[in-house]
């Protein structure tokens, strides 16, 4: 048996989460920003073929993520720009006679948009499942039930988002980078009161980008202490939102730390008492 590793400072690893380099995943950036115009048609389109929404990318971009497109599957339609070259009127000399120049920005080409067939959702594809968080020291069933939190299914159309929470639930994306550290940041955005506050008026919410540092440091900490891989894009996601080296406010600090221990003890296995009848 691997002896059990001292608990990590917590409060040192704020400090470093500050001050020592992180790394920014490139899982933020696998996937299309598609338009709100294309979020909307795929969205109608998998509505009318039934098909749950979710995440959009090519064949070959499934492929290059470890999934493939299912057999029989038919592409959704989606409006593209693409670079063609500009007509030229009669008798007026070509704008790209005068140059080789074949790449996009080349005089005489202009932009059109098309609506092509090559794109398909998550649930379309298959690939390997998501897999919960279970270690022997901490149950992801058994944190979610005692959180009073529910996991749901992922169906955001943006593939670049790893998770989100709403209300009392959690979504994981089955194509997420580092899912047990999405999980924690999503499941501390509930337990901060974060997704509540969303009947609050905005003087009253927590901004954006400290709802992101103290949703992301309770990942940082419970990653550290069931030394789950992820520590380093932690820290590179806080100081992203941070946007330097500005101290997390005091504030945030006891509520990241009350809210990492919450959810470490609701996973952690029940310790029988002897009135249960442990010896």
């Amino acid at each position: 048996m691997r002896p059990k590793r001292p608990a990590p400072d917590w409060a040192q690893l704020l400090v470093d989460a500050v001050n020592t380099p992180g790394v920014l995943s490139d899982a933020y950036r696998r996937f299309w920003n598609f338009s709100i115009g294309n979020q909307l048609l795929a969205m109608f389109e998998c509505l009318g073929r039934g098909l749950q929404p979710g995440p959009i990318h090519t064949f070959k971009g499934w492929l290059d993520l470890g999934r493939y497109v299912k057999k029989g599957e038919k592409a959704i339609t989606l409006c593209m720009p693409v670079r063609v070259k500009a007509k030229r009127k009669r008798g007026t000399p070509s704008a790209a006679s005068d140059t080789k120049d074949d790449s996009d920005d080349a005089p005489g080409r202009v932009t059109i948009f098309v609506f092509r067939p090559h794109w398909f959702v998550l649930a379309q594809t298959d690939g390997v499942p998501y897999i919960p968080t279970e270690l022997p020291e901490w149950s992801e069933a058994r944190s979610l039930w005692s959180l009073h939190i529910a996991r749901v299914d992922f169906e955001h159309p943006n593939g670049n988002c790893q998770g989100y929470a709403n209300g009392q639930s959690v979504a994981v994306s089955p194509v997420a980078a580092l899912p047990h550290k999405t999980l924690f940041h999503e499941l501390a955005h509930v337990v901060l009161g974060h997704t509540a506050e969303s009947m609050m008026d905005d003087h009253d919410r927590t901004p954006k980008n400290l709802r992101e540092v103290e949703a992301e440091c309770v990942a940082l900490i419970c990653c550290a202490t069931l030394e789950r891989p992820g520590v380093s894009e932690c820290r590179g996601y806080i100081q992203h939102w941070l946007g330097g080296s500005t101290p997390i406010p005091e504030r945030s600090v006891q509520r990241i730390f009350k809210t990492a221990d919450a959810i470490l003890r609701a996973g952690r296995p029940t310790v029988p008492s002897k009135a249960d009848g442990a010896s």
